[in-house]
């Protein structure tokens, strides 16, 4: 931590914990990143950043390479593109593994045997429930050109 931060950010700092990570004990906005005013309100890995690394370039994020919110140690902080940070997140596996432990469509359908169909994309479509779709679209289509 460079020590040209002033005292009353310091003073909100605690750790270094069994990871290395350096924690905010300050004010923490409603998904856990450290914020505080300088002199506007402002996320304190990006004024940790910059005080080691200077100005964050223009259309890069910071990244917590150790996937603690609240981490203020510069080591575990990197600029990356918002797609990079999104890309190495664990939001995309939370989203997989719920989907994944649904056994049934929404109709009731099991997601399972000749009725399952996987998407190259890996989601899982009800065999059931898309020739029902198919066929209303269909019967849809051909009323309105009856008309």
């Amino acid at each position: 931590m460079d020590l040209a931060l002033p005292e009353r950010f310091l003073s909100k700092v605690a750790g270094p914990d069994d990871n290395g990570c350096t924690a905010w004990t300050g004010c923490t906005d409603h998904l856990g990143y450290g914020k505080m005013r300088w002199p506007r309100s402002v996320y304190v890995h990006r004024i940790a950043y910059e005080s080691v690394h200077g100005e964050i370039p223009a259309g890069l994020v910071i990244d917590h390479l150790c996937r603690n919110r609240s981490c203020v140690n510069v080591e575990h902080l990197e600029a990356v593109t918002q797609k990079e940070n999104c890309r190495r997140g664990i939001a995309g596996e939370v989203t997989t593994n719920r989907q994944q432990s649904k056994t049934h469509c929404p109709a009731g359908h099991p997601y399972s045997g000749e009725n399952l169909y996987v998407t190259k994309a890996g989601s899982r479509t009800c065999k059931i429930c898309s020739r029902a779709s198919v066929v209303a679209f269909n019967k849809r289509k051909k009323e309105n050109t009856n008309e």
